[in-house]
């Protein structure tokens, strides 16, 4: 189901989505935006795809697109990276692609994921980032995580839900 914020779409992949995206073979009503996709997104969509076949669909836990309402061109990725742990922890990651960068999107779709985490039951929030990735800390701050620990160039954020 896709989740809808006052700027952007956040629609679940499927796989044949993933595909395409993958070959690099958009149809025209994909609409991606300059630079899409970028190299995070195709890292994750492989096992994505390997585990939709093999598990069934991971809705709402899986990855979306990032699209704006404006023109539906897509502009980013996010997504967790699988269901909640025993402690209903669920971790989550992202990504825009340059020119969309710095509107405020990726809080945007951020705070909204949160929300679809937490309406499906879980109960912590998680995400890292390097150390050197300041705007991607802040869209963690706003967004209410707090930083939990430093190790090796990363930087390891939770949020309660």
């Amino acid at each position: 189901m896709d989740t809808m914020t006052r700027r952007l779409l956040l629609h679940p992949y499927t796989p044949a989505e993933a595909e395409r995206v993958l070959a690099g073979r958009p149809r025209a009503d994909d609409n991606w935006a300059e630079g899409y996709p970028f190299a995070d997104e195709l890292d994750i969509l492989p096992r994505f795809i390997d585990d939709f076949r093999a598990n069934g669909d991971p809705r709402p836990f899986g990855p979306y697109v990032i699209r704006r309402l404006t023109d539906g061109a897509a502009v980013g990725g996010i997504g967790f990276t699988g269901f909640p742990d025993a402690e209903g922890a669920v971790e989550v990651g992202y990504g825009l692609v340059r020119g969309a960068r710095g509107r405020g999107f990726a809080t945007e779709a951020l705070a909204a994921l949160g929300e679809v985490a937490r309406a499906s039951g879980a109960r912590i929030i998680r995400a890292d980032t390097r150390t050197d990735n300041i705007a991607s800390q802040r869209v963690l701050l706003r967004c209410g995580f707090a930083e939990a620990s430093r190790a090796e160039g990363s930087v390891f954020f939770e949020r309660s839900l």
